[in-house]
C-alpha cells in the first residue's frame, strides 16, 4: 500500500465496500493462469505470489508480471512491451502498469472494463484489476489464436457475433407478412355489440 494515513468516516466506508468485492477463490484463478502463460514466453520463471489481496497486489505492483502476460498473448516478435525492467522507482512501475494497460486496451479490452494505475499502484480496487485480467483471459480464449495457456474452463466465455445471412427471395418473402408487434384482428367478432348511436341495455 502506499504511504497514506488511515481513512476515516465515508472514505473509510466506501474503502471497506470497494475491498469486500475482492474474490479469494478468483485470484486463485488468475494466479495459476498467469503462472501457466507466463511460464512459456521462454523468460524466467515468475514466482508465486504471497496469498491474499495484499500479496496479489505485491506481485503485480511493479507491471512487470503484468507486461510479461501481455506479451505472451501476442506473436514473437509482436510483443507490445519492448522492454520489461524491474525497478524500485514509484514512476517506472507507474509507467510499466500504463504500458500494460494501453496493451491491453489494444488487445480488445474494452476502455470501461481497465482499471486505473492508481487502482493497483496503491491498492485501492484490487477488484478492479481482477476484473480487466479476467475479461483479458476470457477475451485470449475466445481468439483462439493458440497463444492462450491453460485450461479455458478457468474464464467465462464471451458472447461471439453469429452472423446471418438471407437470400433476396427470402427477404421480400418477409415484407409481405405482418408481425404481431403490428397487433392482430384474429379471434375478435362483433358480438355483444350494439349499434351506432342506440342506447346501451341495462338489465
Amino acid at each position: 500500500m502506499a504511504n497514506r494515513g488511515p481513512s476515516y468516516g465515508l472514505s473509510r466506508e466506501v474503502q471497506q465496500k470497494i475491498d469486500r468485492q475482492y474474490d479469494p477463490e478468483l485470484e486463485q484463478v488468475l494466479v495459476r493462469w498467469i503462472l501457466a502463460q507466463c511460464g512459456s514466453d521462454g523468460g524466467n520463471a515468475v514466482a508465486q505470489p504471497a496469498p491474499g489481496r495484499d500479496g496479489f497486489q505485491q506481485w503485480l505492483k511493479d507491471g512487470t508480471v503484468l507486461c510479461r502476460l501481455i506479451n505472451s498473448l501476442h506473436p514473437r516478435g509482436q510483443a507490445p512491451v519492448a522492454k520489461i525492467q524491474a525497478s524500485a522507482m514509484a514512476f517506472k512501475q507507474m509507467e510499466q502498469i500504463s504500458q500494460f494497460l494501453q496493451a491491453a486496451e489494444r488487445y480488445g479490452i474494452a476502455a470501461t472494463d481497465i482499471f486505473q494505475t492508481v487502482d493497483l499502484w496503491e491498492g485501492k480496487n484490487m477488484a478492479c484489476v481482477q476484473r480487466t485480467l479476467m475479461n483479458l483471459g476470457s477475451l485470449a480464449v475466445a481468439k483462439g489464436d493458440g497463444l492462450f495457456v491453460g485450461d479455458p474452463n478457468w474464464f467465462p466465455k464471451k458472447s461471439q457475433e453469429n452472423r446471418r445471412v438471407f437470400s433476396e427471395d427470402k427477404l421480400k418473402e418477409g415484407q409481405s407478412v405482418i408481425g404481431l408487434q403490428m397487433g392482430t384482428n384474429r379471434g375478435a367478432s362483433q358480438a355483444g355489440m350494439t349499434g351506432y348511436g342506440m342506447p346501451r341495455q341495462i338489465l
